[in-house]
């Protein structure tokens, strides 16, 4: 698959990504420099108020005294019942560090600059809608020299990614921490398993593979609309199922496993090539394939396989595993997010045990504590303490190479990392001026259907 637009190489991201937005872009900007955050008080504000955000705001008020004290101060959705619900939990769970009343409850599509108008320079704004509004969103957060959460996936295309890039280098002047809700990043197993892999336990890897294969899952599968909703808040209350908003439930989901490999590889995908299809779909109109199989190759040829499938009735499993020329690691798994990695002296998890998180003697191991309160840990430590901390880089990288693989799937062509980069299908043009009252930047056919990916037909767009 070849692109034209915005010939930006693989090599200038990963080894030249500082030099993505020059001179003529910055030259003459003053930027002030926000140091590290020394007052009592961390205020965060919310955008986005779903089930992950409510959860990233509960963490963000659960950081210890050394990283603490924080206040959630202000709130933004476009969905009423869902702000309320996260409000009533908040509230109810972290009562004295709550403090946002019904004027600093924001609902609408200008809800986000609300709600950051209420912090100062230095404070931390939660970004967890889709990833479609990301970049808007960190654009204003960077003007108002906001530290940053912002979840997974970064980004869902393109055009979205290199416009992140861009930003971010904004971001970096301003010396703003930035942290990306990858959590495995974060794990306890995972950080000693990588330092375990890096000085040569395993060998030489030779392959990795990773599964996520579970029943359909959240909003991945969606049907026409027969709510009095309009079509766009319809999309956005269901937005696994639609690529714009989401990467759908490949990228939403998928991308985990993917990036905890690519992390025990220490390095990205140069290509990948896939396939996917859907099956007994009933009337659900969603964009989703519900079973992908990703190969991906890494510069020295080494290879990735990834099995995605969100199907009722089937095996399941939830895995990442590492082969090397001397043993078997396994990343994560069996079942959850939460590690239990180990490391095998044979190929697979029934060899000799030769390491194990936590291992005790002849002991229960010790469990991991919680990825998703050590990653804001880092972070506030890092605001705090003024160390460096901007994880947006690599994870538009882990965006890009997630996106990869579910497009090499939707098209049925070879797509490699520049491809992805550079892909001129821009998912959602004007996401920037969207209200509620606006059309989605997806619209549905004349039956309520919508266009879905078409392997070896729709070859240069997923759809």
């Amino acid at each position: 698959m070849k692109t034209d637009s915005f010939s930006l190489s693989r090599r200038q991201f990963i080894g030249d990504s500082g030099k993505i937005v020059t001179g003529g872009a910055l030259a003459g900007v003053a930027l002030p420099v926000v140091h590290g955050k020394s007052d009592d008080v961390t205020k965060v504000a919310l955008v986005g108020c779903g089930g992950r955000g409510t959860g990233a705001a509960s963490n963000a008020l659960s950081v210890s005294l050394a990283n603490g004290p924080t206040k959630l101060v202000a709130m933004a959705d476009v969905v009423k019942s869902k702000l309320d619900r996260s409000y009533n939990g908040l509230a109810g769970k972290h009562k004295e560090q709550v403090d946002v009343p019904v004027e600093r409850r924001h609902l609408g599509f200008d809800g986000y600059r609300k709600a950051m108008d209420a912090l100062d320079p230095g404070d931390v704004v939660i970004f967890t809608t889709p990833c479609a509004f990301r970049w808007v969103h960190f654009e204003y957060a960077v003007r108002k020299s906001l530290n940053v959460f912002m979840e997974k996936p970064v980004t869902p295309d393109g055009f979205s990614s290199r416009k992140m890039l861009e930003l971010n280098e904004k971001a970096k002047k301003k010396n703003l921490k930035v942290g990306i809700g990858l959590m495995c990043r974060h794990s306890q197993a995972r950080r000693e398993l990588y330092s375990r892999i890096k000085d040569g336990e395993i060998g030489e890897i030779l392959n990795l593979r990773a599964y996520r294969m579970q029943g359909p899952v959240a909003s991945c599968f969606t049907g026409k609309n027969t709510s009095d909703d309009s079509e766009l808040v319809h999309q956005i209350k269901n937005f696994h199922s639609f690529l714009w908003l989401s990467g759908g439930s490949f990228s939403d989901f998928f991308i985990h496993n993917i990036d905890e490999c690519c992390w025990m590889k220490d390095a990205w995908p140069v290509k990948a090539q896939a396939q996917g299809g859907r099956h007994y779909r009933g009337d659900k109109i969603d964009q989703n394939f519900d079973n992908y199989t990703v190969e991906y190759t890494f510069p020295d040829e080494t290879k990735m396989y990834f099995h995605g499938r969100n199907m009722a009735g089937c095996h399941q499993e939830f895995s990442s595993n590492a082969h090397g020329t001397k043993g078997y690691a396994l990343i994560s798994g069996p079942g959850g997010h939460r590690s239990q990695a180990r490391i095998h002296k044979g190929q697979g998890p029934d060899s000799d045990l030769a390491w194990m998180f936590g291992q005790r003697g002849g002991g229960r191991p010790l469990r991991e504590s919680s990825p998703y309160q050590d990653e804001w840990e880092h972070l506030m430590e890092a605001i705090r303490n003024d160390k460096p901390f901007n994880e947006l880089e690599r994870g538009v990288q882990a965006s890009v190479v997630t996106s990869m693989g579910r497009m090499a799937a939707h098209t049925g062509v070879e797509v490699t990392y520049d491809d992805m980069l550079n892909c001129d299908h821009q998912f959602a043009p004007g996401v920037e001026n969207l209200t509620l009252e606006s059309e989605s930047p997806l619209t549905s056919k004349t039956d309520g259907t919508y266009p879905i990916p078409e392997p070896g037909k729709k070859k240069n767009r997923e759809y």
